[in-house]
């Protein structure tokens, strides 16, 4: 009789891994050539940086994009050693490779979340492959890696992560570096937590705080205009808020012109 760990769930079902997604910041300024150049160093770097933190790259189950590739790990991969010594390797080789003359400058925006997953006919499906995708190009992210001008990685990591992982401590992670942001974007909304290597939490608290703040839609003022927001939980569109007017029912046709007050 199998024991019950051995059981797989079936293929395009359901699962929970850890999605992890590295971009490339100011990606489209380059040429074709540096483009080609820079997308060979990211694989070796990511490749290189699994290896010294012992994860086997060869089983995750990437989906590049040109200057971004998305990535599912394989179950039981451990999360200490993705938001350690993983980040801190790709750190290193960051700083190796930028320190090479004649070579433009890369610099990588990291996202990490753990979660449903599913196998879907363009790649994943399911929340946690969206979450990644909102926070790897979260406004905060980016500022924070526009305004510490010396660092060439800026990671951040979801609540359920930090939450689990972080605070707990693992592999000297220090919950004093990490800062937290609300990300809202598209029909996404949750908090991540921001950490950059060689940079304490006051600097990228700073970082954040320098940020311009976003402006005003021209209708933000509008008395009449009903705005809703949402956020991602399990795959479902919940937490709305509504903001002016709101009628219910069919609608009333105005009365014709030149009539007076109702009797």
């Amino acid at each position: 009789m199998n024991a019950i760990s051995s059981v797989r769930p079936p293929d395009g079902l359901p699962h929970r891994r850890l999605c992890l997604a590295a971009d490339v910041e100011q990606y489209s300024r380059l040429d074709t050539r540096t483009q080609s150049a820079v997308q060979a160093d990211l694989v070796r770097m990511l490749d290189e940086a699994a290896a010294l933190a012992g994860l086997d790259r060869a089983a995750w189950a990437r989906q590049p994009q040109g200057d971004l590739e998305f990535a599912v790990l394989p179950e039981a991969t451990p999360e200490a050693s993705v938001l350690g010594p993983f980040v801190h390797h790709l750190t290193v080789r960051l700083r190796d490779r930028n320190a090479r003359p004649a070579v433009p400058r890369v610099r990588l925006r990291l996202a990490v979340d753990t979660g449903v997953v599913a196998d879907a006919a363009l790649g994943h499906a399911g929340p946690t492959p969206v979450a990644v995708a909102r926070y790897v190009n979260a406004p905060q992210l980016k500022a924070v890696l526009a305004s510490l001008i010396a660092a060439d990685l800026a990671a951040i990591v979801s609540d359920r992560l930090y939450q689990d992982v972080v605070r707990s401590g693992q592999s000297d992670l220090d919950p004093a570096q990490y800062v937290r942001a609300h990300v809202r974007a598209k029909e996404f909304g949750g908090y991540g937590w921001i950490h950059v290597p060689g940079h304490t939490g006051h600097d990228v608290q700073s970082a954040m705080a320098e940020a311009p703040a976003p402006k005003p839609s021209p209708d933000a003022g509008a008395p009449s205009r009903t705005c809703l927001s949402q956020y991602v939980h399990q795959g479902a569109a919940v937490g709305r808020d509504i903001v002016g007017g709101l009628t219910v029912g069919l609608p009333v046709p105005p009365p014709p012109a030149g009539s007076g007050p109702a009797r």
